[in-house]
Order: structure tokens, then C-alpha cells, then sequence
């Protein structure tokens, strides 16, 4: 039976990375469906993506090969069945948009993830968290028990298995140690006024400028505060008559987007991380 794989690496740029990789594959029955590589001038990186179908070997075996394949060429690489849905855990606070929006399609079938539980440090979801039968964990956060609530959010995605973390509007901000344990798995989301109208109400502080361009990045959670690699990001016009109640909501429809686009491309591992840049092959 022929599985299908999509095969992500980097490696530093030399001649015939592609003709390698191809008969490497073509050697181990593999049957290319999709390619695309990248060859970065500046870090002298070389990035490629790539699904085939393979009856030839299963994964352990695959994988196996791979390794010593790639050890002469410096690769850094992973090999994903695509039968297998990437297991994810969303935070949210109290801002509802984004999680309803990708609850929807991962129930509609257009993001291949699956949502194994929602965190939250409020109540305001639960009943929606219902609504999808997904499990839904209540952990308030002060400064005093910030500590203590992200050793519980950790142990819930340990015990989870998510290989994502998505922060659906998450009004916390992480702390140094949850970053890195989240290292390039972890995808946030933001407006993209940042930094010109920090705190609160950003609409409010862009209306009040009169701002005719709004927009929103999703990118991926570091220590340095919403500078993490970008995945995506996206804007909308705006214009004098828009009132903030206008801005607000047309700003909450191009986050949800922005957002459920990378967490698909995420999924697809179609992703790779460049140094604080990413490589996107969508």
C-alpha cells in the first residue's frame, strides 16, 4: 500500500541537492507529487519540501535511510506521513474570533490538525470548547501563580502529544523558559500596528491617528516579545469613515485568516525556519 510523506530539509548550499534528493527517493520507491526548493544567497541555505508516495518502506525504515543519507550533507530534515493530523492545543483568552474561526474549519475538514484540548485563563469559552467535544482547561494566571499556571499548561500539552501550540488572542505573555520549550511549534497572533500602538485598545489608538491600513501577523512564539519569525501576515483599507467599531471588526477577520493560513501551512509542514526568518513553500 502506498503511503504518502512530505519530506522538509536544509542544508548549506552545494551542487546537485536536488539530484540528490531525487534519486534518493527514486532509489527507495518514492514517486515525487510535489517539490519546491529554495536557495538563500545571503545564509547560503539550501530549502526543499517535498511529498511523494512511497509502498516501498514504512516510516521507521524511511527514516532510517534518511539519516544516513543526509550525514554528508549537513541536512536538518524530517519525514511526516500526511495521513497523520498534527495534534494541537490552543490558549485563548477572552477575544473568541480566532478560535471559533479555526474550531470551524478543523471541523469542516480544512486544517489538517487535531484540536486536543483548549486552554484557557478564563471561563468564556467552555461551552463552545462543548459544542466541538473538545476538552477544555480552565487555569487562571496572576503574576504571583504565572509560574505555577504555565507548569500546568505545559503538562497539558505534554499529556496531549501537540506538536503545536496555537495562541488564539492568548493575552499572556509567555515566559522565557515556556518559549523555548515551545521552540518553533508555537505560532502566535497579533494586529499588526505593533509597535507604533502598544497596551491596550489598538484600534481606539489607530482610529484616533487615523490609519488607513490595518493587518494582523501571525508568526512564531520566541522570548522576544511578538518578534518571532513571520509566517504570514495580511491587511485591509480603512478610511476616514470607519468608525473603531469598523476597525475592530474588520481587524478580528483578517487575524482569524492570517492565522488559520499559517497554522495550515504550519500543518502541512510547508514551514521551515530560516534564522529569524521562515521559508514558506505554499
Amino acid at each position: 500500500m502506498t503511503q504518502a510523506y512530505v519530506l522538509t530539509l536544509s542544508c548549506p548550499d552545494r551542487l546537485g541537492l536536488v539530484h540528490a534528493v531525487s534519486g534518493f527517493l527514486l532509489e527507495h520507491g518514492g514517486n515525487i507529487e510535489e517539490a519546491a526548493q529554495y536557495n538563500d544567497p545571503v545564509t547560503g541555505l539550501f530549502f526543499m519540501r517535498v511529498q511523494f508516495g512511497c509502498a516501498q518502506h514504512d516510516h521507521a525504515t524511511l527514516s532510517q535511510q534518511l539519516a544516513t543519507f543526509a550525514q554528508p550533507y549537513q541536512m536538518r530534515w524530517s519525514l511526516h506521513p500526511t495521513s497523520q493530523k498534527l495534534p494541537t492545543v490552543i490558549l485563548v483568552s477572552r477575544e473568541g474570533h480566532c478560535l471559533n474561526d479555526l474550531l470551524f474549519r478543523w471541523k469542516s475538514g480544512l486544517l489538517p490538525v487535531d484540536i486536543r484540548a483548549i486552554v484557557s485563563n478564563h471561563r468564556d469559552f467552555y461551552q463552545l470548547a462543548a459544542s466541538y467535544n473538545v476538552p477544555f482547561h480552565h487555569i487562571p494566571v496572576t503574576a504571583a501563580t504565572k509560574a505555577q499556571a504555565e507548569a500546568k499548561q505545559y503538562e497539558i500539552i505534554q499529556a496531549e502529544g501537540a506538536e503545536l501550540v496555537v495562541l488564539a488572542r492568548y493575552m499572556q505573555v509567555l515566559s522565557d523558559d515556556l518559549c523555548t520549550k515551545l521552540a518553533g511549534r508555537a505560532i502566535n497572533i497579533h494586529h499588526s500596528f505593533l509597535p507604533s500602538f502598544k497596551g491596550a485598545k489598538p484600534y481606539y489608538q489607530a482610529h484616533d491617528r487615523g490609519v488607513k491600513l490595518i493587518g494582523a501577523t501571525a508568526h512564531y512564539v520566541t522570548a522576544d516579545l511578538d518578534e518571532g519569525p513571520i509566517i504570514e501576515q495580511d491587511v485591509a483599507r480603512a478610511d476616514h469613515t470607519d468608525t473603531v467599531e469598523d476597525l475592530t471588526a474588520r481587524g478580528r477577520d483578517t487575524e482569524s485568516q492570517v492565522l488559520a493560513r499559517a497554522v495550515k501551512w504550519h500543518s502541512e509542514h510547508r514551514v521551515l525556519l530560516n534564522g529569524h526568518k521562515t521559508v514558506v513553500f505554499r
